[in-house]
């Protein structure tokens, strides 16, 4: 197991890295970073030293290179591996945190403290190298045949010591409050605009002084653990067996989890990596916090957090600071960032991506007022109407609107064609109070009625004043005859074919409304999705499960079982021909209902069926 193998600390570069890849990778590297400071090795998939160098200078690390002759490093203890769990040893009552610093807080251990160092260089390697070490189920040395490029990382020079004074001396509160202030840059004067996020007066089209920084690789922290600690560690309940595995979608994960405001704290540090584009990141914090989630018990320990599987050491220090603090630096930060800020008012934008939120910031605009001043003519369609509707886009929807919503649509279904059937999914389906936008899957038992219904239904609703704009009209699965897509290999493009399905994607506003004047109903944001029945249950699994249980389903059923699973149906991995999971499979009739259909999906693909509301994974 990659557990039981001694690796370096390991930062994972996502460049030429597939959606699965990416992910399995994080889960099989034990010694994972998303902080290439501290990586002893950066590892990608990447041949050329070229293509190193520009790794590290977009990340900012400054690196000199290690000729040849200095690569042989002098003989040295190996490197320990730090416990997680263990009993209060002698002498530890000396240790005192107050006079740690930050970083450096320690945590009882067995025998002497030891506290991991910082490698002052650093190598960038093969993915190769990584993969043929667990194939060979040992760490393999890092020669030429797998090392790209090995650099020493620039360090700043080390502070004076505490007993030589430059300057006159201050009182401690004075200092702390100082150094409280130099840790936080001082955040510009908020713009008068009225979309404006704690912008700038910089005009739009110019450019911020950017000036690298070089980082002193930071020393990773240690778990601390009290006496009372210590023994709630030895009481602590069980795992749950469904977390022993990696899949989320084999184990419940219910709305309001006990662990709820730690989660709310981890979410917004995975927006703000989903913002920057760290990729791995992201993947790494949302199965944390899948793994959170389904713990069914509130946390009273770090060494707790620990030890389930997706977390490890990295969340556990985070729990401990919140434990602590009640809140988490990252967020904090993330919170008081101008530039974070800015990014997350165009990310709201529907239409926008984290991409072309980045885009519109290293454009120079800083609100909303500035794309539409200087970029309205470059927008699409649907972003300019993002922008029209901004506001009311953010606005949630009560379960009993979604409701009225709902059955509208399926009024009208039914008006142009007697039979259909309808699932309100989404958020709604899992039990959220309020949505974001409303989902529904239609189907009807008769294929000819869901051939080109699409277009019927959205004509029928723009005639009844319900749909102000049509954002997207895809009838990709009427062109196809409604058969279920072939899968076309792994050599695909990530992402194309994904949920082929004939969709709507809607603003709706409520014509009926008191009083003369304008229409003061909020614009929401509707998709109507029309699926044949014999692959209902797929489109409404697909469209009611939280979005870690879907990328985990998918995952599962290609890992486990060789199959493609998507919205749009089941097909073999072997020959791409559709897999039907949904008829009975004594008698070959189809699903006497959509959520029939659905319970056999589960059935078919070897899942424990859980209910809509145990599918919340963030």
């Amino acid at each position: 197991m990659p557990a039981d193998l001694d690796f370096p600390v390991i930062f994972l570069l996502p460049s030429h890295l597939g959606s699965e890849e990416l992910q399995e990778l994080v889960e099989q590297i034990p010694t994972l970073t998303y902080d290439i400071n501290e990586a002893e090795v950066i590892l990608g998939k990447i041949s050329r030293k070229e293509r190193a160098l520009f790794e590290l200078r977009k990340r900012k690390l400054v690196t000199e290179e290690v000729e040849k002759d200095e690569r042989t490093p002098p003989a040295s203890p190996p490197r320990k591996r730090i416990r997680l769990s263990a009993t209060p040893a002698l002498g530890s009552s000396d240790l005192d945190s107050d006079t740690c610093s930050e970083g450096e807080i320690q945590r009882r251990l067995v025998g002497p403290v030891f506290v991991p160092k910082v490698e002052p260089t650093v190598k960038v390697a093969k993915l190769s190298w990584f993969t043929d070490s667990l194939s060979a189920g040992e760490v393999l040395p890092l020669d030429d045949k797998y090392a790209i490029y090995r650099g020493r990382k620039a360090m700043q020079p080390p502070p004076a010591p505490a007993s030589v004074q430059t300057t006159p001396t201050k009182s401690t509160s004075n200092i702390l409050t100082r150094a409280h202030e130099d840790s936080h840059p001082r955040t510009p004067p908020s713009s008068q605009k009225r979309y404006s996020s704690q912008g700038s007066s910089q005009k739009p089209g110019s450019t911020y002084a950017s000036h690298p920084v070089t980082k002193t690789p930071k020393r990773p922290a240690l778990l601390r653990q009290t006496t009372s600690e210590h023994d709630l560690d030895t009481h602590l309940p069980p795992i749950p067996p469904c977390l022993h595995t990696t899949y989320s979608c084999q184990r419940s994960t219910p709305a309001n989890p006990p662990n709820q405001e730690f989660i709310s704290l981890l979410l917004q540090i995975r927006l703000a990596r989903t913002l920057t584009g760290d990729k791995i990141g992201v993947r790494a914090y949302s199965s944390a916090i899948a793994t959170v989630a389904a713990y069914p018990f509130p946390f009273q320990t770090q060494n707790e957090v620990a030890r389930l599987p997706g977390c490890g050491q990295k969340i556990a220090l985070l729990y401990q600071e919140y434990k602590t603090s009640g809140t988490l630096k990252e967020v904090e930060e993330y919170e008081s960032d101008p530039k974070l800020q800015v990014l997350k008012l165009f990310y709201d934008i529907w239409g926008v991506a984290e991409t072309t939120a980045r885009e519109f910031y290293n454009k120079g605009w800083r609100d909303i007022d500035d794309v539409v001043e200087y970029g309205w003519d470059g927008l699409t369609r649907v972003q300019q109407i993002g922008v029209k509707y901004y506001d009311e886009f953010l606005l949630k929807i009560p379960r009993r609107e979604v409701e009225e919503i709902g059955g509208v649509i399926l009024k009208e279904a039914n008006k142009i064609e007697e039979g259909f059937g309808m699932v309100i999914v989404g958020g709604y389906r899992r039990g959220k109070k309020e949505s974001g936008d409303v989902d529904v899957v239609l189907s009807h038992r008769d294929e000819e009625a869901t051939r080109g219904f699409v277009e019927r239904i959205v004509v029928g609703l723009e005639r009844r004043g319900y749909i102000t704009h049509t954002l997207l009209l895809s009838t990709a699965n009427t062109e196809r005859g409604q058969e279920p897509v072939a899968w076309k290999g792994d050599s695909r493009v990530a992402g194309s074919g994904f949920d082929t399905l004939d969709k709507a994607l809607v603003v709706w506003q409520d014509p009926n409304y008191e009083g003369e004047g304008r229409n003061t109903n909020p614009h929401r944001r509707v998709d109507i999705i029309i699926s044949p029945w014999k692959t209902a249950g797929c489109a409404v699994l697909g469209w009611t499960s939280g979005t870690t249980f879907q990328r985990d389903l998918r995952r599962y059923c290609k890992k486990e079982k060789g199959l493609k699973f998507d919205s749009s149906g089941v097909r073999s991995r072997k020959d791409g021909a559709w897999v039907d999971l949904e008829s009975d499979p004594v008698t070959g009739e189809p699903a006497p209902d959509m959520l029939t259909a659905e319970r056999r999906v589960f059935k078919g693909v070897g899942l424990e069926w859980r209910e809509p509301e145990e599918r919340c994974t963030n």
